[in-house]
């Protein structure tokens, strides 16, 4: 049986590290980007760092080299069953302190980013008939009124969950779906620095988010249609 295909961006970061790991861990052939400056031209450079695991530096505000990789991946593995989109970016700031400036920041960092990624990926899967898309949302993303502190990564957030509807509107009689997960605090050395009177136990681990992106990209999850999955764990 032919291993099935995931890309995962930021493959480096605390959440793209335990998705790559599970999604290896279960036979599975993973491309994960991880951050290249525009300027290096650096999107070819790739090394293996094991037999099912390839790692590319590629600018995820690069359109036309979001769409590359997309040719490549599908050219080498005929096809993609899940792409897990982790890359993105925070910022703290009420509306006192947040500037246009400032949401255009956010919105390229935790939408375009995503969507350069989703829409030829999401094309390649309505052809095929198959896949799974996941968009990582916020609390503060899903209820704006949340993101009083928070104003330039909230609105950013907000938009992630508009992208998946339109998504799973388009896709509602192909077996393709796309699912954004809302993480309460996750449980990473930052956070723990940024926080260190916190309740560490209520958090949710990045080993727990993979393993709940597994499930859903399953076949148990076949039946589910335009999820928002909400791994808060106790915080």
């Amino acid at each position: 049986m032919l291993s099935k295909t995931a890309i995962v961006t930021g493959a480096t970061g605390n959440l793209g590290q335990a998705v790559v790991k599970k999604f290896i861990a279960n036979d599975y052939k993973v491309w994960g980007t991880v951050h290249s400056h525009p300027q290096k031209n650096d999107s070819e450079k790739n090394f293996q760092i094991n037999e099912n695991l390839k790692e590319l530096a590629l600018d995820l505000l690069n359109e036309k080299a979001c769409e590359s990789l997309v040719d490549k991946v599908v050219s080498i593995n005929k096809k993609i069953d899940v792409a897990v989109l982790t890359a993105g970016g925070f910022t703290m700031g009420n509306i006192a302190a947040t500037r246009a400036s400032d949401i255009a920041k956010q919105y390229q960092l935790n939408f375009e980013t995503a969507y350069n990624m989703a829409r030829p990926v999401f094309l390649q899967m309505m052809k095929q008939n198959s896949g799974r898309i996941f968009l990582i949302g916020s609390k503060a993303g899903l209820h704006i009124s949340k993101a009083k502190e928070i104003t330039a990564y909230g609105l950013s957030k907000s938009l992630i969950f508009g992208l998946a509807e339109i998504l799973n509107t388009e896709a509602h009689e192909k077996n393709v779906v796309t699912s954004v997960i809302v993480p309460g605090t996750i449980n990473t050395p930052q956070n723990r620095e940024a926080m260190p009177d916190a309740d560490f136990s209520a958090w949710v681990s990045p080993s727990q988010i993979a393993d709940v992106i597994y499930f859903y990209s399953g076949e148990e999850a076949g039946i589910l249609r335009e999820p928002v999955i909400k791994v808060y764990g106790r915080s």
